[in-house]
């Protein structure tokens, strides 16, 4: 195109000034795509922010175990022991639940194997009503009256107990004359809760992972895993006083690894058990969490670590009954937590006048069996099970898993018409609803009433009002500059976060703009954060902890955390152990963004408003819960409810971290919902527990309680939910524009 004046021409000036202006729209929006938007990455200071979740939790932790430490360091006589015994039993009892009265155990033998010198009885017994037990009980030949049990639990494979590294260990018992009960562990063996009949094989991977995906949703309703596996152990014991040719004052239990968590588990919980061996787990807290990290959902208790509970404590409060405590010098489980804990667990033994009974065997080895450990194992019941004979470990001729097969298709899921993890806490989830809707319909001063729950079991903190904020860098963009900055939050962390600022002079309401994948996700030219500033709003998007500049951090690849795109189970579980939820911490972080805009010149305080996207939801409600600062709350592909995670088999696993452990005991998310009222509330696109858009049905019923707390408050037209897709409809922009009005 040819541009002219009156006379015909176009002074160069001028064209120069148009290509210039040009070139700089052009090179404006390239410069959108291209800066460089971190805030800390170029601070030495910070060069490991990317950790900054986990070393967080891990102070958390450290913090309640010093003072564990410190208590138990006062405890010096054998009174004051014994005194701390009862603590810890009333505190276990606490955290993993009051077990449930006994069911008849309907135990039977689906078939018998003779092999030289022993039999094995296949047996099937209910720990609960229908939740069945697979086990196999081995008996030695020309038994002479009663004779002493050791019930052996599997570690981490498929097989279960058939494992042949497992087999032998028991079948050198048989040998020497005792009598072992080894049943499967839920997730594995013939027990899998997620069995595919088509593949042969778990829906959802290994055992670890049928351990951690049921766990979840017992975390929720505020139980566990280590509940129900527990009280398998315990109905073991049940099991084995009903047979005449066990001596039910000479029962111990061992086993490795995973293992060696249910023995000492079991042990702590059951006093019928007399001598106990757990191998290839005991550690300590603090060393564990600085080396491999938290494991599978059954290693964790429900508020353990904040309770004061640590490793030694399931050796302690059965003291002065017999323990061994089985370590390698090269596994996963510190070895130097091992070492530490066993002085201080030798030390009440001392002080309990039974020295003898406590004792350690390690081997210069990895997260295996040895030749040293079992030996000692041996030795150790044949001694306090009293059993005398030769200790030496023997070759064995091991059984295949179909000669052990108990059921008659080899899964009790395919066999037998019974209860799973998900099905028993699925009931849990209905009585806690049942519960929580009285208190929607009749409770007194609802929904402000649930406040006070919510903080205690988010472990919320409310974030201090100093504000510090570290300014490192501007860029200018057509119409408004882009600041990046950074604010400390709780204790050990910095939330980075950058500010878009319209060029227009005076002051502006604000957006806080939170984008699971952090401050950069959602930013340029035609983004949301952009079409906010040009309608007028300083806008803020922060890296809140875990995200961004902040996370997920190398732990999110550890091989034994469940990965699942950027979330962790086990990150979540440290979580709950420390009672520091994630979901809590990222609303403080929310809050200390309010609290900074508050203090700018250039913002108007009555005026600040927050959108989150997908799994930031929940922190922003929370948030907005927390502090009324929050005007309005936008919620973009929000989940419908705790409740849907949890009455579902097969849910979203990255969901889980935003999900708060025990949160139904007290409330749920529409609840929090409900607390915004009469603020402006818009929720576009919920979605359910495997992310896909909530059906209309489910909208209405899970959010009733929403609209009737809008509506008893007269202000149903603050309330907005669209059940279907808007995120990438055009018109969510107009959707966002009423919100603002």
């Amino acid at each position: 195109m040819t541009l002219k004046n009156k006379s015909g021409i176009i002074p160069p000036v001028i064209v120069l000034f148009f290509v210039f202006c040009s070139n700089l729209l052009i090179s404006s929006s390239l410069r959108a795509q291209n800066e460089d938007l971190s805030v800390i990455s170029q601070w030495t200071m910070y060069t490991d922010c990317k950790n900054s979740l986990y070393r967080y939790l891990y102070s958390v932790a450290y913090q309640q175990l010093d003072l564990r430490e410190q208590e138990t360091a006062e405890l010096t006589t054998k009174a004051k022991w014994q005194k701390r015994q009862s603590k810890v039993r009333k505190i276990l009892t606490e955290i993993i639940g009051r077990f449930p009265d006994k069911s008849p155990l309907n135990a039977r033998i689906t078939g018998t194997v003779q092999k030289q010198g022993y039999r094995i009885e296949k047996i099937i017994y209910e720990s609960l009503p229908s939740y069945y037990v697979t086990a196999c009980l081995f008996l030695p030949d020309n038994l002479n009256g009663k004779a002493p049990a050791v019930i052996y639990c599997s570690g981490h494979t498929d097989l279960g107990f058939r494992s042949p590294v497992y087999q032998h260990v028991m079948l050198n018992l048989v040998q020497k004359g005792f009598i072992v009960f080894a049943f499967d562990p839920m997730g594995q063996g013939e027990r899998l809760e997620y069995f595919d009949p088509a593949i042969g094989e778990s829906r959802i991977g290994s055992s670890t992972l049928e351990h951690s995906y049921p766990g979840a949703q017992c975390f929720i309703t505020g139980s566990s895993l280590a509940y129900y596996m527990i009280w398998d152990g315990i109905r073991a014991v049940d099991y084995l006083l009903t047979r005449p040719e066990v001596d039910g004052d000479r029962i111990g239990i061992t086993g490795r690894s995973g293992g060696g968590t249910q023995s000492s588990y079991i042990a702590a919980c059951d006093d019928r058990i007399y001598a106990a061996a757990p191998e290839c787990y005991i550690t300590s807290f603090k060393r564990l969490l600085e080396s491999s990290g938290p494991q599978d959902a059954e290693q964790n208790f429900y508020h353990g670590i904040v309770n004061g509970i640590d490793h030694a404590d399931l050796l302690e409060v059965r003291a002065p009954r017999p323990a061994m405590l089985i370590a390698t010098s090269r596994d996963f489980f510190s070895i130097q937590g091992a070492r530490e804990t066993a002085a201080e667990v030798r030390n009440v033994y001392r002080l309990l006048g039974s020295p003898d009974n406590f004792s350690m065997s390690v081997d210069d080895a990895p997260h295996e069996s040895t030749l040293k450990n079992r030996e000692a194992m041996y030795a150790f019941f044949q001694k306090h099970l009293d059993l005398p004979g030769s200790p030496k470990d023997v070759d064995t001729d091991t059984l295949t898993a179909k000669e052990l097969q108990v059921t008659e298709t080899g899964q009790v899921g395919t066999s037998l018409t019974g209860e799973s993890i998900y099905s028993l806490n699925r009931v849990r989830a209905q009585a806690l609803d049942t519960n929580l809707n009285k208190t929607r319909t009749t409770g007194p001063g609802y929904p402000q009433s649930i406040i006070d729950n919510v903080r205690e079991l988010s472990g919320y903190i409310p974030p201090d009002k100093n504000i510090n904020a570290v300014f490192t860098g501007r860029f200018q963009w057509e119409g408004y500059t882009v600041e990046k900055f950074f604010i400390r939050g709780d204790s050990n962390y910095v939330i980075p976060f950058i500010l878009l600022k319209p060029d227009q002079d005076g002051k502006h309401p604000a957006v806080i703009y939170i984008h699971p994948q952090g401050k950069a996700a959602n930013i340029g030219p035609g983004s949301e954060m952009e079409w906010f500033v040009k309608k007028g709003y300083i806008v803020l998007a922060p890296d809140v902890l875990g995200i961004g500049e902040t996370g997920p951090g190398d732990f999110i690849g550890d091989a034994y955390a469940f990965k699942v795109g950027k979330a962790s189970y086990n990150i979540w579980f440290l979580g709950i152990l420390t009672q520091r939820n994630l979901v809590a911490i990222r609303a403080g972080d929310i809050i200390k963004t309010v609290n900074y805009l508050k203090s700018r010149d250039d913002v108007i305080p009555e005026q600040i408003k927050a959108v989150a996207r997908g799994d930031m939801c929940p922190s922003l409600l929370h948030a907005a819960v927390f502090d009324s600062s929050i005007t309005d709350v936008a919620l973009i592909e929000p989940l419908v409810s705790y409740r849907s995670i949890v009455q579902n088999e097969y849910y979203q696993p990255g969901l889980i971290p935003s999900t708060v452990a025990g949160a139904l005991t007290a409330y749920d998310l529409p609840d929090l919902a409900a607390c915004i009222a009469p603020r402006k509330l818009l929720m576009v696109n919920v979605v359910d527990h495997n992310r896909k858009p909530a059906p209309q049905i489910l909208v209405d019923q899970e959010l009733n309680v929403v609209y009737k707390t809008y509506a008893k408050k007269g202000q149903q037209q603050n309330l907005t939910i669209l059940a279907q897709d808007y995120s990438s409809h055009p018109d969510l922009k107009d959707v966002l524009l009423s919100w603002l009005k």
